[in-house]
Order: C-alpha cells, then structure tokens, then sequence
C-alpha cells in the first residue's frame, strides 16, 4: 500500500501542467499563481508534500479538492458509499449464480447439456458489461420503467427503493460476464479433480459418490474458485466505471473520469490508493477463506 501510494502521488507529481493555472486561467498573473500555488503547498519540495498527504491520508484528511473547492473525502465519501453497494450486490449475483451453474454444468458436461452451457459461457463472456447496460437501459428502463436512466434518487432518499433497483441493474450487467467466467473456470476444475485417482479410488472402495463429492471433491475445487472471485471482487470496482456511465450513476467511476479531466490530482491519488487498498482486502480475504477450506495452506502446512 506504501508503494502504491507513493506511485500515485510521483506520478500525478510528475504529469506536465499547473494546477493553479487550471484552476485560475490562463489570464491569471503570475503573482496570483504564486499565491495559489502556495496556498496549494505546491511550493514545497516533493517528500514533505508526500508526507504531509500520507500522514492525512491516515488521519482522514485527504486534502482539499481543486476543482470542487471541498475536502476530498466529503467528496468522494458518498460516491464511495454508491459504488461498494454496487459491488456487493453485484458479487452476490456471481457468487448465488455462479457456485450452483458451475456445479451444474460439471455434472452434466456431456451431451446436449454440456455443448449448451459452453455456448452461453462463451456468449456471456463474449458480450461487454457496457453493452448489456444499454440493452437493460432501454429495456427495463425506458419501456418496462423499473427505474429511470440517469436519474439516480440517492440511497438516504425517500427513494432508497428505486435507487436500489437501479443500482442492481447496473449490477446484473456488471456480473454477467463474471459469472460466465466463474462457470467455466469452476467447471473446468470439477471435472478435473474427479478424474483424479483418489476420486476413483474412493468410490470403487463403496464410498457414497454424493458423499465423496461433496467431502472432498467441492472443497478442493472451491479453493482456486475462491481466489478467483477474489480477484473478480477487486475487478468490479474497477469494472463499474463505464457502467455507472451507462446508467448515470453518481459513483466514483464517474469522478474518476471528472478528475483525471480536471486535473484534480488529489481526488485521483485518493481514488486509486482507495481502490487498490479494496484489492488488498479481496486478496487478503480470499487468503483467509482458503486456509479454512484447506488446513495444508496454513503456516505449517495445517500441523
């Protein structure tokens, strides 16, 4: 997270352009941007502006915002709040969706079955989030009129409902392709692992085939499914960009965008340490996760 902090801030630090020139014109005097830049504390050799942000950024204080004139984190709070209730919703959509498909479609990969749920892998995997939110735009939106595109009430409103559908229709066309991926993955795993020997042997010795492949089958296949879904968590984030577009929905895809245009590094340099601290937490959780599905990745081999 250091590393990744002091990247961000270098590289904002290191982009050609004038942050007071953006924010006072290019009629402004160049007295008038010396005052700016000082006021900005731009003035000050790069190490103690770094330590100076780090040392906020910890304390809550993430400086103040050129273009909005407020602190970035009560800029940046509600939209945050916006996009990680996406997230969630939209990973408990692969998550309910994904585990059973995936399971499905091991246990029936021959046949019609199996050629059946190739082809709709491949068709969700093939169709990109942004198009299906125009298709779901125009669809439950503009004819079925589940919610309004591009009216987006808040989620504290009198409209947390609304806001709510909307949010998980922008979800759903976020998810779509994750699930696609998740099947196929899971399923590809699950027919690995029963062709393994100790499947095998196990049932020719009596054993339960329901029983061998719930105590031992799933468990093993769960633990690359994890780690993939912990990727996948750390991917919507990133992902909800152009779909928050598509819908209108005010999350930090769309300040991204606004600010990386503005120049408003210090909103930018919060956004992507917030963004890889959550890729962070979904490797460290699916770490954790694992270790309890299988003893032998603890420290000591599960001794």
């Amino acid at each position: 997270m250091l590393i990744v902090s002091f990247l961000a801030y270098a590289a904002f630090a290191l982009i050609s352009g004038d942050p007071a020139q953006t924010l006072l014109g290019t009629d402004a005097t160049p007295e008038r941007l010396e005052q700016m830049r000082h006021q900005l504390g731009l003035d000050q050799p790069f190490m103690v502006r770094y330590l100076k942000w780090l040392l906020g950024f910890f304390t809550g204080d993430l400086g103040i915002s050129y273009s909005y004139r407020q602190t970035v984190w009560s800029l940046i709070a509600p939209k945050i709040e916006v996009t990680l209730c996406m997230a969630l919703i939209s990973f408990v959509v692969i998550v309910a969706i994904s585990i059973p498909a995936g399971i499905l479609a091991a246990q029936r990969s021959n046949g019609k079955s199996g050629l059946l749920s190739t082809g709709l892998i491949q068709l969700g995997m093939a169709v990109p989030p942004f198009f299906t939110g125009i298709l779901v735009s125009w669809g439950c939106g503009i004819v079925m009129k589940w919610f309004t595109p591009g009216d987006f009430p808040g989620l504290h409103s009198a409209k947390a409902a609304t806001a709510l559908r909307h949010l998980f229709f922008a979800a759903v066309c976020i998810a779509i392709p994750r699930i696609a991926m998740t099947v196929r993955m899971l399923r590809s795993t699950v027919i690995g692992e029963m062709n393994r020997s100790y499947v095998r042997t196990a049932i020719s010795r009596g054993n339960d085939r329901r029983g061998v492949f719930l105590r031992h089958v799933l468990k093993n296949s769960l633990v690359p499914t994890v780690t993939f879904l912990a990727q996948t968590m750390a991917e919507i984030v990133g992902g909800s960009i152009v779909v928050e577009q598509v819908f209108g929905i005010p999350g930090i895809g769309r300040l991204l965008v606004a600010s990386i245009s503005n120049r408003d590094y210090p909103v930018v340099q919060a956004l992507v340490v917030i963004m890889a601290f959550w890729v962070v937490l979904a490797g460290t959780a699916a770490d954790l996760i694992n270790q309890r599905i299988d003893p032998r990745l603890r420290l000591g081999g599960g001794e």
